[in-house]
């Protein structure tokens, strides 16, 4: 068996065709959703980039792994301590790991661990191919390295591929030459011009007034990046481009696919396309950043084309990403490892059955200390830390009505954020009864002087 896992860094589900988007973004990637599963309820557990890919490879929530943020003690995965043997668990149990129990060859093409220095995140593959530039890279400098493996090792039996790309992920850098296509398509009908008038208004971080401070102090070098916003069709700056560099990188996916079919193998391949988070794109008032622990950050793609299963077919489920470690050990039919926290969903897979879990716990800690509870049609919301957003104690969303988080019904629906706390209750106690850990790592935040960004971002 072939089994390939892109990871498209930043990208939104409902930024691609396949998910309803009024832009034609991601031609390769709505081919392989027709062909496949698609999933309307996937949520990266803990966000943004690094507590994400580690939920991910290790099958854990964060408050387990304790590695919540980036920078201080959750910026690390919990150390074993007295009960560590010779090799620490991850080197048996983490994702990859456990492919290679099964047989196949890892391989990992990122350069994620060192931008983190997440080091854990090599755990359990054969190859790593590190191109060098730390997350800086754009994808006409990934695609050289993955074509030449296709060409070496496609045609061979069980092998497990990670490709990591980072086009949409602020800064944009698709090169200039590649225009701007969507310069005549209309921008979401919800951006109007009295919500951009409000959020001009807005200060703080990852705000439009932000942004256009970074425009001239950060972002200048990039060239799609150096114009202010002004009025309400300068958004064009951050929805043209970002959808640009989704376009960009679905060009590149498909001439992996090209290659693929070359070698004879595309049709027998198992292909899994989904992110590490999303961006947010004026949720909040928030712009070209995954800050917080919402709809627009946590909510991510999820999209899997196992050959000889059913095609086409919409799960509306509510699933995390980590539940897909144990989907893999079922497909697989093997034995899931006892540290994971995941529930497997393989029945959508083989039979289209719909399997979800009744509610999510969604955290971030990196830029905002935030804990959100997803259920229904509810997104509640809960901040200890807001990171210089000027954010409620609580915020509830009607995503059903509301789906880019503009009316915040928290004070006028009491009943349902009494039920979301419940349920965020009952999920706190089972994490903390299922680990021999007596801290919340959000608290280790907390008491180190809040989220690694929001610190980074008070001085300025």
């Amino acid at each position: 068996m072939r089994i390939l896992y892109l990871d498209i860094d930043s990208l939104r589900p409902d930024h691609l065709g396949c998910y309803g988007y009024h832009r034609e973004t991601s031609p390769n990637i709505d081919r392989i959703a027709k062909d496949g599963v698609r999933f309307e309820n996937y949520y990266t557990s803990d966000a943004p980039c690094a507590p994400s890919r580690t939920a991910l490879l290790s099958g854990r929530f964060g408050i387990h792994s304790g590695l919540i943020g980036h920078g201080g003690t959750a910026g690390d995965y919990r150390h074993e301590g007295a009960e560590r043997t010779f090799n620490d668990s991850l080197g048996r149990e983490s994702l990859p790991a456990f492919l290679r129990k099964q047989g196949f060859n890892t391989t990992l093409i990122s350069t994620f661990a060192e931008r983190h220095s997440v080091w854990q995140f090599y755990a359990g593959f054969n190859e790593m191919h590190n191109i060098g530039r730390g997350g800086a890279e754009s994808a006409e400098e990934v695609t050289p390295t993955v074509l030449k493996w296709i060409e070496d090792n496609a045609a061979k039996d069980n092998w497990y591929l990670h490709v990591n790309y980072w086009d949409p992920h602020t800064p944009y850098r698709v090169p200039s030459e590649a225009g701007n296509r969507f310069a005549n398509d209309p921008l979401p009908a919800w951006l109007t011009e009295d919500v951009f008038e409000e959020h001009m208004r807005k200060q703080g971080q990852h705000s439009l007034s932000d942004m256009n401070s970074l425009a001239r102090t950060h972002y200048y070098k990039h060239p799609r990046h150096g114009k202010t916003m002004e009025k309400h069709d300068d958004l064009r700056v951050i929805l043209d481009n970002y959808d640009e560099a989704i376009h960009y990188v679905d060009g590149h996916i498909g001439r992996l696919f090209k290659s693929f079919e070359e070698q004879g193998v595309l049709d027998d391949m198992v292909i899994i396309i989904s992110s590490d988070h999303g961006e947010s794109m004026g949720e909040l008032g928030i712009y070209s950043e995954h800050g917080t622990a919402d709809q627009a950050t946590n909510r991510i793609p999820m999209i899997i084309r196992w050959p000889s299963k059913p095609s086409g077919s919409v799960d509306d489920g509510l699933h995390y990403q980590l539940d897909l470690a144990p989907t893999l050990a079922e497909m697989l039919g093997a034995e899931a490892p006892s540290s994971w926290d995941g529930v497997s969903y393989a029945g959508t897979i083989e039979s289209g059955m719909q399997i979800g879990r009744p509610y999510l716990v969604l955290s971030q800690c990196a830029h905002v200390c935030q804990r959100s509870v997803r259920f229904d049609d509810w997104l509640y919301m809960r901040s200890y830390h807001d990171g210089h957003h000027g954010f409620p104690k609580e915020m509830l969303f009607n995503l059903k009505d509301d789906p880019h988080e503009q009316f915040n019904l928290a004070e006028d629906r009491q009943d349902i954020c009494r039920q979301a706390v419940y349920f965020f209750q009952d999920w706190h106690d089972e994490m903390m009864s299922s680990m021999p850990f007596d801290t919340d790592p959000l608290w280790t935040v907390m008491k180190e002087g809040g989220p690694f960004h929001a610190k980074e971002y008070a001085p300025r």
